[in-house]
């Protein structure tokens, strides 16, 4: 189900100068730019520009809002949807998912006036298909959370991947050992590692990518997560809990990632088996988000969504 409502565009900006919007997932942070008609031509060295923290707006990202009807590339699945999420890496790279991006593009919707969470869920066309967006009560502080149906979350590796401890080696730069990492699939790919301790997770330097090999065809995001237990959630049911640092491919260390907070939810529990909780809170530098993990291979990401600027951009000032 797709919920809209009817909003009058925006006004054109000047030539030379964009209206871009600032938000953030759990500091997982984006600029997002409403191109409902499909006009602006998002070039590779715009997002760079875009994304400059000295010397532009600043961001992990840009999210370009525009109607599925004008992306030639959106999948099948995702043309169900009135709206789609174009999402770039900070590096100007096209990626198919963000899971914190999505839930601040519904925010940046019902900004805008396209959704109105009252009226149901609002469907959002992503390069990795059709994702549900709704509000629902927050687990952590005061508030609503925006929840996500993140699609299916898959491990290439399969079972004996698991069995293994893993499917990949992965070197980080100030850890002494190379650790075993597993790959999973939640419509982007995720390489994850576990650690003894927060002391490892500190030590770590992801300033510069670890490495991975195999080597994925279309690299990877890394995520190195310290188990934190289990505890009773508030329907009396056990949840896990997890802390993760996460390298995401095309930007670097993140304050967040969605999409990363599923795949380490989803490497602890295949790692615990069949006794372990489907429901994680998933600690990042940037705050908590909320994994469920269906029997079905489904997911559910919930976490806040935060717009905190409105801006005009003078293109010409940008860097080049």
């Amino acid at each position: 189900m797709t919920a809209t409502t009817t909003a009058t565009p925006t006004a054109a900006p000047p030539a030379g100068r964009l209206v871009a919007t600032k938000g953030h997932g759990t500091q997982n942070d984006f600029v997002l730019l409403d191109d409902r008609d499909g006009a602006l031509d998002l070039t590779p060295a715009l997002v760079r520009a875009l994304c400059e923290r000295r010397a532009g707006v600043g961001g992990d990202g840009v999210i370009r809002l525009v109607a599925t009807a004008h992306v030639d590339d959106a999948p099948a699945a995702a043309r169900a949807a009135r709206w789609f999420m174009d999402y770039r890496n900070a590096d100007g790279s096209v990626a198919q998912m963000c899971g914190n991006g999505v839930r601040v593009f519904a925010a940046y919707a019902q900004r805008l006036g396209l959704w109105d969470p009252a009226a149901g869920p609002l469907d959002v066309g992503t390069r990795a298909g059709l994702r549900t967006v709704a509000l629902v009560p927050a687990d952590v502080g005061e508030g609503l959370w925006f929840a996500v149906g993140m699609g299916a979350v898959t491990l290439p590796g399969g079972a004996t991947a698991v069995s293994d401890g893993g499917d990949a080696h992965v070197d980080v730069a100030g850890l002494a050992v190379t650790r075993p990492g597993l790959s999973v699939d939640v419509g982007n790919p995720h390489t994850v590692v576990v650690l003894a301790d927060g002391a490892d997770l500190a030590r770590a330097d992801l300033t510069t990518a670890p490495e991975v090999a195999p080597v994925p065809h279309d690299g990877t995001n890394v995520e190195l997560v310290v188990p934190l237990g289990e505890e009773a959630g508030p329907d009396g049911h056990p949840r896990g809990h997890v802390r993760m640092r996460v390298h995401e491919r095309g930007v670097g260390e993140t304050r967040s990632c969605g999409t990363g907070a599923v795949a380490a939810a989803a490497a602890v529990r295949a790692w615990g088996g069949d006794q372990a909780p489907d429901v994680w809170l998933v600690d990042v530098p940037g705050g908590t988000v909320r994994v469920t993990l269906h029997a079905d291979g489904q997911a559910e990401l919930a976490g806040p969504a935060t717009l905190v600027a409105e801006l005009d951009v003078d293109l010409a000032a940008l860097p080049a």
